[in-house]
């Protein structure tokens, strides 16, 4: 991963590939941000003057590239927009920041070295900058570039993969503040971790299935101080684990329940995260139309989020008990599969008519949801691609919460916005359970088509255990980027919800979740 590193150096002395530097878009023009004044300077007070006549307005994520004059030790200065100028006294937003560090560090890849001197009047603008420079220069290039000679040829020329920006150097943070060395230390652990869970997202069905997701994990907490247990099919036969043994029935690769616990000597509160763990979703029998195979391998993205969590809270040591449950199943069509019609025995007892074999993600977060519960967590959260519904209603980039608690719902909902992670809280309408009354079972996995992100999440609530705070994130608009990459978002897997997670562990740890 790229390296981070707090500079002691000046903007004018700093010796690198290049140097970074915002631009925000002002009244009459693009007008140079704070961090700037030695590179304004050097260009004779007249920055925002070149930038304008190049065509720069200061928008988000606008990114100009200058030669450098005489007075830095750069080659290349890179403008990079912040969007608006704040008002008066104001700073500038953390996420403009995170954008814009990420947006310069994509335009950076192949390069060894860069300063990044934009706007640090805080602690926290130091981190939004770290996070997404570190995020930004995110690639995954494990599948590209191999070791023949068209490959070899292709990089000679110019033509293959280039390499992620090797080396950030965060200026106008303080290298020898312990808060700034611990924001620094916050951001690449969390940041690995993130980057992590979309290198899982983005590997391919054939190498990541249930089998082969649970070593990762059980290697991950072998290096992390992580107790991990493995249920293979035949303990999941032997607990009765319906929901992920119907779904995973049809495909020669069975499905899997993981649990990973982080424990901390004096943790007071204990967090347990639940993600669906799709390793590939062909619909089953239900089969997905043409069109809608191709990015399923990103199904297994409320996993990933977990995983990512769980590894994150033991690198930060935090004061809290954070367990993680992977659910994973391969939902495939042959003759072993679960049809439509088929009636499963779920681990809490409870009856689930399958009248669509694509409506599967429930069915194995209800097993796990179930199980979860068993410990007496003082919350649980579960994460999930579950709904085309919600990416109808809330769009690719932001995720839905649901609750079973007001209160928790709307901590989650402002821990999410505070980390840069859009997300809106919805409602979880009771008229609408009744539409899953099933004539055969105690509940179908099908409701009423109309709102059916909501249905889904009032069927997880019928597996929550009685005065257990609970929240469903359905996040199947943002966990995938099939667009082209933006500020720090890369094309593929997103790692979406992991900052939020990990905010809501840091709060639990603190004492206050809500």
């Amino acid at each position: 991963m790229t390296a981070l590193t707090l500079s002691t150096a000046g903007a004018a002395t700093l010796r690198a590939d290049a140097l970074v530097v915002g631009v925000a878009k002002g009244a009459k023009g693009p007008v140079v941000a704070p961090g700037a004044e030695a590179v304004d300077k050097a260009f004779d007070g007249k920055l925002a003057t070149v930038l304008e006549t190049l065509g720069a307005s200061g928008a988000e994520g606008e990114v100009t590239k200058l030669l450098a004059p005489a007075g830095l030790k750069v080659p290349v200065v890179i403008a990079v927009g912040l969007g608006s100028v704040p008002e008066k006294d104001a700073a500038f937003d953390a996420e403009a920041l995170r954008r814009a560090a990420g947006a310069a560090a994509r335009a950076l890849a192949g390069s060894k070295k860069a300063g990044f001197a934009l706007p640090v009047a805080s602690v926290e603008d130091a981190e939004a900058v770290a996070e997404g420079a570190l995020l930004g220069a995110y690639a995954f290039t494990a599948y590209q570039g191999g070791e023949n000679k068209l490959a070899a040829k292709d990089k000679k020329n110019g033509n293959g993969p280039k390499s992620p920006l090797a080396e950030v150097a965060l200026l106008g943070a303080k290298p020898r503040d312990k808060a700034f060395k611990a924001a620094a230390e916050r951001a690449v652990a969390v940041v690995e971790e993130i980057n992590r869970a979309r290198d899982l997202i983005n590997t391919p069905p054939n190498d990541l299935y249930p089998e082969s997701f649970a070593a990762v994990a059980t290697a991950a907490g072998k290096e992390h101080g992580i107790k991990v247990q493995v249920l293979d099919e035949k303990a999941l036969v032997k607990g009765g684990f319906g929901g992920l043994l119907g779904v995973g029935q049809g495909s020669t690769h069975g499905p899997r329940l993981v649990k990973l616990a982080y424990t901390h000597p004096k943790a007071e509160k204990t967090l347990a995260l639940v993600g669906k763990g799709i390793t590939y979703d062909s619909g089953g029998i239900s089969l997905k139309p043409a069109g809608h195979n191709e990015t399923m391998k990103c199904d297994m993205s409320g996993a990933a989020a977990v995983f990512a969590t769980v590894v994150a809270a033991a690198r930060l040591g935090l004061q809290v008990n954070v367990t993680g449950w992977l659910a994973l199943a391969e939902n495939m069509p042959s003759g072993n599969a679960t049809r439509p019609g088929d009636v499963l025995r779920m681990y809490s007892g409870k009856t689930v008519e399958v009248l669509n074999t694509d409506a599967e993600g429930r069915l194995v977060l209800a097993d796990a949801l179930t199980r979860a519960c068993e410990e007496k967590p003082d919350a649980i959260v579960d994460v999930a691609t579950l709904t085309g519904a919600m990416v109808l209603a809330l769009g690719h980039r932001t995720f839905g919460i649901m609750a079973n608690d007001d209160a928790f719902r709307t901590s989650i909902h402002e821990i999410a916005e505070e980390v840069g992670e859009a997300s809106w809280p919805m409602p979880l309408p009771a008229d609408l359970r009744k539409g899953m009354d099933s004539p055969t079972a105690d509940i179908a996995n099908m409701g009423e088509r109309m709102g059916g992100g909501l249905v889904a999440g009032l069927f997880l609530q019928e597996f929550v255990g009685e005065g257990i705070a609970w929240a469903h994130l359905d996040i199947a608009g943002p966990a995938f980027h099939e667009g082209a990459p933006y500020g720090y978002t890369p094309k593929g897997g997103t790692g979406s919800a992991v900052r939020t997670l990990v905010k809501l562990a840091e709060r639990t740890a603190a004492g206050d979740l809500g």
